[in-house]
């Protein structure tokens, strides 16, 4: 049962959504661009979001295992397999899920050509490292790994959810060089996690003890941090939650600041790199929080049985209980209301796209007269891209090559091959389509297991609306 427990744990992992990239990295929607890099360069006179529908995405991934591993039909035992995946997997290998739905998207630009843009979106981040070693402890047990250390480091996690509210600017400063900056505000409506943990736990063999084993605990020091949720322990009716949690995405839960910074280079009139670094912020959590610490050394050496005369219906000795007692006083687990601050996990974008191909000007035709001087755009476009995203136990990086192809003023394709920290072979598509002011993008990756996605290391999908006025 405990096996089948594993692989259940596993496999919510897998299938469970995240945002580890931006398929649309430098696309054609401005919107989009903004978001990834406050100082892409901006064409259009302004643009609205379409409410809840202007841009929505999900991922999800695991690094090392998929669903395929574990429940394929192959003829093999599942525990066989899942004791496979937990030897191949190691502690630095993780599970993210993440969700963003832009809930207001707007922007225009200024008599003095600087491009302002805001918006709201709501957001979901979890990730966790595999624990490790207290999986083999709790699958295999410790008989035959005596003197084995089992660390606590392994067991590391976060989770958030939240709004952001933005605003930035956006403006070609030269004939080369484009620059952005955007604010955010944030509001926590639920935070947990629990990384930096230390400490091990080791079974040694000791002849000059009468039960031989002791057990140790040194250096432990593991802490949960909780925002959000201590309040709703008591809460009853799951409709009162989630009446609670959304009224903390205006301003009603633990509040933070943060900016984003871009810029783009025209190297030639065809080459332009680009660089954005995203949410260098913090949150601070002051209200509702709830932090569990428990530290310590302790060493059992086992529980000696003693076997006194019982009478009158007395009881023998209360040794678990005891024993209980015994670990709370040496380890004690702290419950603290304190406040704590938290930084964002800040990411960093890169890339260089080259033009080429029949050259179509900014809008349409082979002249543009509003676009005097400014390079004309052409029908092809090749490139590489980098993202990373700082966490808990390093940088996680992916790298892009990409072709975009534009048909005709109202339809662009993309394709992309992703080599990151799930797979080396992620290839993915996209969309743009103009009808009249109304823009729809769509794109998804991994599409190399579309027939069979419980093979598929990561998944993601995203799709949005928006009005895009482009006389200037």
């Amino acid at each position: 049962m405990k096996k089948i427990l594993f692989a259940l744990a596993i496999c919510y992992s897998i299938i469970a959504v995240s945002q580890n990239k931006q398929v649309l990295y430098n696309w054609d929607v401005s919107p989009q661009s903004l978001l990834l890099n406050p100082g892409a360069v901006v064409d259009q006179k302004h643009h609205y979001g379409i409410p809840f529908l202007s841009g929505f995405h999900i991922n999800g991934g695991t690094s090392g295992v998929t669903v395929f591993d574990i429940f394929s039909d192959d003829g093999r035992d599942i525990n066989d397999k899942i004791a496979e995946a937990l030897t191949a997997l190691d502690s630095n290998d993780f599970f993210t899920a993440t969700q963003q739905l832009e809930l207001i998207n707007f922007g225009w630009r200024s008599k003095s050509d600087y491009y302002f843009s805001g918006g709201i979106y709501q957001e979901f981040d979890f990730i966790s490292y595999l624990p490790k070693d207290f999986l083999d402890l709790a699958r295999e047990g410790n008989r035959d790994y005596i003197g084995r250390a089992y660390n606590f480091d392994h067991i590391s996690l976060r989770a958030d959810l939240l709004t952001v509210y933005h605003f930035g600017f956006n403006k070609k400063v030269t004939d080369k060089l484009t620059l952005g900056l955007r604010f955010k505000a944030y509001s926590s409506m639920i935070s947990a996690s629990s990384t930096g943990n230390t400490g091990t736990f080791t079974t040694t063999q000791n002849d000059g003890t009468p039960n031989i084993y002791e057990h140790t605990v040194e250096g432990l020091n593991v802490e949960v941090k909780t925002s959000g949720y201590a309040s709703l322990k008591d809460v009853d009716g799951s409709s009162q939650i989630v009446s609670d949690v959304l009224g903390r995405a205006f301003f009603g839960g633990n509040l933070g600041l943060g900016f984003d910074f871009g810029a783009t280079y025209e190297i030639t009139n065809q080459l332009s790199a680009t660089a954005s670094i995203l949410d260098i912020g913090t949150i601070f959590h002051s209200s509702d929080t709830e932090i569990y610490n428990a530290s310590g050394n302790y060493t059992l050496d086992g529980l000696e049985l003693l076997f006194p005369t019982i009478e009158n219906g007395e009881t023998t000795f209360p040794y678990y209980s005891d024993l209980e007692d015994e670990i709370e006083r040496e380890i004690p687990v702290d419950t603290l209301n304190s406040a704590y601050s938290q930084m964002r996990p800040a990411k960093i974008n890169a890339g260089l796209h080259y033009d080429f191909g029949e050259s179509i000007g900014r809008k349409s035709g082979d002249c543009d007269c509003r676009n005097m001087g400014g390079k004309s755009q052409h029908v092809s476009q090749a490139g590489i891209q980098y993202y990373s995203v700082f966490r808990p136990k390093g940088i996680q990086a992916a790298g892009t090559v990409y072709y975009r192809r534009r048909f005709s003023n109202w339809l662009s394709t993309k394709a992309t091959y992703t080599v990151d920290s799930y797979s080396a072979s992620n290839i993915g598509l996209g969309m743009a389509l103009n009808i009249g002011s109304l823009n729809f993008h769509l794109a998804a990756d991994n599409l190399l297991d579309i027939a069979n996605i419980a093979k598929a290391n990561s998944l993601s999908l995203q799709f949005g609306f928006n009005i895009i006025v482009e006389e200037l």
